[in-house]
């Protein structure tokens, strides 16, 4: 696997993958002048465990709430992309189907169709009651312990090279005055990472705690059942589980028990028995986009995530706003 990860052949197909949507930033360009004796260098550093991985570069977005990013060197992220592209396909396989962020074949609309059957299954096409637990856990990416993560790793690869190199990209970042915590949000390995470090989660749930009705959508997710006691019952398990195994916490604020027929709030849509509607935070957003970026290419957008809901109002409002 490690030979496979810094072969010179996907060391270049990873800078393909790395490129797209990125040629004209100036870092981009200056790896470019010299990307052969870039990549050789690289390649050797690896072959002979020289690497080391560099420092990041920070920024804050809105994503629509502040987030903080952390760049690492075109060198680094081009590794990264190397990692991913031998990883993600040995881990893929080993995820629970119900698992829909940063996965090939899956993403939100999957994730919407996906619940909307569970609630459909559980309520019996609303004959019954249809309880659903919604979880968010508290500031996920930051308190992921490297630690733990290594140990789930040391599970799954036996190539003590590949661990070296994972514990290389893991270790390169902490969190602010969190020791030994937390991956960068700008890593493309993050994601699969974090899949990895939540997937003893999705197994214990599906396994142990044997759920059948489960969807996990990056660190939120929701369980669907008849039955009230139950769902107290799964809630104590895993925010016990998350306690014990992963040192996570669930968000105090973010957790809650509710029926179908009250409305779930879910990505973005409030969920209804036999409808969904645009989040209201989700609409003022979109509109104030609008007033601010009249293009086509924004207003197709929105008209594409508009189509997955009952949204006809919206979809009106939306078509008075001509593009630019």
């Amino acid at each position: 696997m490690f030979n496979k990860i810094i072969s010179l052949e996907n060391l270049y197909s990873a800078w393909e993958d790395f490129l797209r949507g990125k040629r004209n930033k100036k870092d981009v360009q200056i790896f470019s002048l010299r990307l052969s004796d870039n990549i050789f260098a690289l390649h050797k550093e690896l072959v002979n465990k020289t690497y080391t991985h560099g420092s990041y570069v920070s920024f804050k977005i809105s994503d629509p709430k502040p987030r903080d990013i952390h760049k690492a060197s075109v060198r680094d992220r081009l590794l990264h992309h190397a990692v991913y592209r031998v990883l993600y396909p040995y881990f893929d396989k080993k995820f629970i189907h119900d698992s829909f962020s940063c996965r090939n074949n899956k993403g939100t609309h999957r994730a919407l169709r996906r619940f909307q059957k569970y609630v459909w299954m559980v309520g019996k096409n609303n004959t019954k009651q249809c309880w659903i637990l919604k979880c968010d856990i508290r500031k996920f990416f930051a308190s992921i312990d490297h630690k733990i993560l290594l140990s789930i790793l040391h599970k799954h690869i036996f190539d003590q090279n590949v661990i070296w190199l994972c514990n290389q990209i893991i270790t390169s970042f902490e969190t602010p005055h969190e020791i030994h915590k937390g991956l960068p949000l700008g890593n493309l390995t993050s994601q699969l990472f974090a899949n990895v470090y939540l997937n003893e989660l999705d197994q214990f749930i599906k396994h142990q705690l044997r759920v059948d009705q489960y969807i996990r959508y990056a660190d939120d997710f929701v369980i669907f059942s008849q039955n009230k006691n139950e769902i107290e019952f799964i809630r104590a398990h895993i925010h016990e589980f998350l306690v014990t195994r992963l040192r996570l916490l669930l968000h105090p604020d973010k957790v809650f028990a509710r029926t179908i027929g009250s409305g779930v709030d879910f990505l973005g849509w409030v969920y209804f028995s036999d409808h969904r509607v645009l989040r209201g935070t989700t609409r003022k957003r979109m509109f104030r986009r609008l007033k601010t970026h009249h293009t086509l290419e924004t207003l197709n957008s929105y008209r594409g995530l508009l189509r997955h809901g009952n949204t006809h109002r919206l979809q009106n409002l939306i078509l008075r706003h001509p593009a630019s």
